[in-house]
């Protein structure tokens, strides 16, 4: 597997290609679109995560990705409730 350069990311990932984020169709790869199922199951039911999603998930990534993947997306789950919380969110979008 070949990680990329701050660049490669920066480049792949535009302010056009996020706000796709919530369309029925994108220009996302059918592997983001599962990390992005992933994230979405974690933050909103997390109980219901069953062995169909799994199984998607190691079509895709390796057992190593898989953990690293929700590692991560727990760790910004639980940012972004901390802030919400202590009312350290921006109140209004600078761009």
């Amino acid at each position: 597997m070949r990680f990329l350069s701050g660049t490669e990311k920066a480049e792949k990932l535009t302010e056009d290609k996020i706000s796709e984020l919530d369309a029925e169709s994108n220009h996302f790869s059918a592997r983001e679109n599962l990390a992005i199922e992933y994230a979405e199951r974690m933050a909103l039911d997390h109980r219901n995560i069953d062995d169909e999603l799994f199984n998607r998930l190691h079509a895709e990534f390796s057992d190593t990705q898989i953990l690293e993947l929700g590692m991560m997306i727990g760790q910004f789950i639980g940012v972004g409730r901390l802030l919400a919380v202590m009312d350290l969110e921006p109140k209004v979008c600078e761009i």
